[in-house]
């Protein structure tokens, strides 16, 4: 009986030619500060002229070697069940990534890597504060190959591949489950605040570069001609009042315009696509960024609705998924599948990647109302300590910020309204706000761990908080059920627990 021939193992692959510049670039991009430091500050004194000189160029020349020897040294190559990974200069590095656990595969294009032909692959694991494996950088086909490759062998019934097989076989068409035009992208624009984001760093930036005294003496000089121009033309209070709305309505057009162009940089090209139970994301005006992220990796849900989204009758979908952060602090991995869509299509998603589950809610629990003022608390100490400083400075005019109060009161009753929870067998599903309304909802199966929290305030009112925890959850709303009865939240608890205990965690 004849046995079969043994598997030919894949031959070793190097990175693209090009990859040494990019690598050269990247290193340049962070060394940045620290040779223009040299080359400005070393020039005051008595030094050397030629060390100064010749400093930062062997700076320069060691960046070229290092970033050279990096390429020659890198060597990748693609097994049955696992990627291979060589690397290091002076010390040499192995390291086996199994398909199965590739959580999150990152494509990356900025605009010289489109000139050349080229993207940058990153393959992330559900831990660690750095991907698994970075290939700087790869042919885009070749990328593209490879992202293909691991979506369909993280498959766990998915047929292997021929053997010695290095590239997938080819794919069907991924069917589009969202693709966003030019007015979606407009309407993300014209909608959000990013414009915010451009202002406040040209704020930071001139407070960082610019000396202290030659802004201020600017404003100073500009104000004072300014105002010395419009008192020559005597203008009349209406005029001012005229004046004063134009400024805001300038500023506030500047605003919407830097927020479209952001949104269009962003968003531009959206498309949502699904194949095998993995869902990839691609996107981006002049960088573009494909993420591709295995539906079972999902762990927690957010919907999002704010005054401006609710009144033209759109909402944000977001998810957290089981993957690691890059050091660099950039989150590339994909955490939106709808950056803005109407309330049903938002909701048919859901239902299509969670058919097991029941969403919208039909009832949704609801807390005790009489416990509104416990969110209102923390505006009432801010505005009295507020309002005593400034009386104390002999300023009756500070309170005027008592005028919050009311207002902080109507919202806390509003927002403890409109709370509630959602259990049932499949999922658990929180809700709040009022003026800005979200929902947070996650699979049973996805919850590691159930924390019971009661402050000093929940032991004299009698109620208790349930904390859920999930694997790579974060953000600013945590899945969190507040302000139950005591008796409620740890029934609940109990009923959670036991669900947790007879089942296995799906992450």
């Amino acid at each position: 009986m004849s046995t079969p021939a043994p598997e030919t193992p894949a031959p070793e692959q190097r990175l693209h030619p090009w990859s040494w510049l990019f690598v050269l670039l990247m290193q340049l991009r962070q060394s940045l500060l620290p040779l223009v430091a040299l080359v400005v500050f070393g020039n005051r004194g008595d030094r050397d002229q030629l060390w100064l000189t010749l400093g930062p160029l062997i700076a320069v020349v060691g960046l070229v070697a290092y970033a050279l020897l990096q390429y020659l040294t890198y060597r990748y190559q693609i097994g049955r069940d696992a990627i291979t990974v060589r690397s290091g200069v002076v010390s040499r590095n192995r390291r086996e990534i199994p398909f199965a656990r590739i959580h999150n595969v990152v494509v990356h294009q900025n605009p010289l890597h489109r000139l050349f032909g080229v993207a940058e692959l990153k393959l992330e694991s559900a831990g660690g504060n750095r991907p698994e494996a970075e290939m700087r950088v790869l042919k885009l086909d070749q990328a593209l190959a490879l992202e293909a490759l691991v979506r369909q062998r993280g498959q766990p019934t998915v047929a292997v591949a021929a053997p010695g097989a290095t590239e997938p076989p080819p794919l069907p068409t991924d069917p589009v489950l969202l693709r966003l035009g030019a007015r979606d992208v407009l309407r993300i624009g014209l909608l959000s605040d990013r414009g915010w984001v451009v202002v406040l760093a040209a704020v930071g930036a001139v407070m960082q570069f610019v000396p202290s005294g030659t802004v201020s003496d600017v404003l100073d000089n500009g104000s004072r001609q300014a105002f010395g121009y419009a008192s020559h033309l005597h203008p009349s209070t209406w005029m001012w009042v005229v004046a004063g709305a134009s400024a805001l309505l300038v500023f506030w057009l500047l605003l919407r315009a830097l927020s479209v162009t952001l949104a269009f940089l962003r968003y531009h090209g959206f498309q949502l696509s699904e194949h095998e139970r993995r869902l990839t994301v691609s996107s981006g005006l002049l960088t573009r960024l494909r993420t591709s992220v295995a539906r079972r990796r999902i762990q927690a849900w957010t919907l999002r609705e704010s005054p401006l989204q609710r009144l033209f009758g759109r909402r944000h979908l977001g998810i957290d998924i089981a993957a690691s952060t890059p050091g660099d602090g950039e989150r590339r991995d994909l955490r939106e599948l709808a950056p803005l869509a109407t309330p049903a299509a938002c909701d048919a998603l859901v239902q299509h990647l969670l058919p097991h589950a029941q969403w919208p809610p039909a009832t949704w629990q609801p807390v005790d109302r009489r416990g509104w003022w416990r969110l209102c608390l923390p505006a009432l100490v801010i505005a009295l300590l507020l309002a005593a400083g400034a009386v104390w400075e002999d300023q009756r005019w500070g309170l005027l910020v008592l005028l919050w109060l009311p207002w902080s009161a109507f919202s806390a009753r509003r927002r403890m309204a409109r709370m509630g929870y959602y259990v049932d067998d499949a999922l658990v599903a929180v809700r709040g706000g009022w003026w800005h309304r979200w929902w947070r909802f996650a699979e049973v199966d996805k919850v590691q761990a159930l924390r019971l929290s009661r402050s000093p305030l929940d032991r004299w009112l009698g109620t208790a908080s349930l904390w859920l925890d999930t694997a790579g959850a974060g953000g600013s709303l945590p899945l969190c059920l507040r302000y139950l009865p005591d008796a409620e939240a740890r029934a609940l608890q109990a009923q959670l627990g036991d669900a947790l205990a007879r089942r296995r965690l799906h992450w």
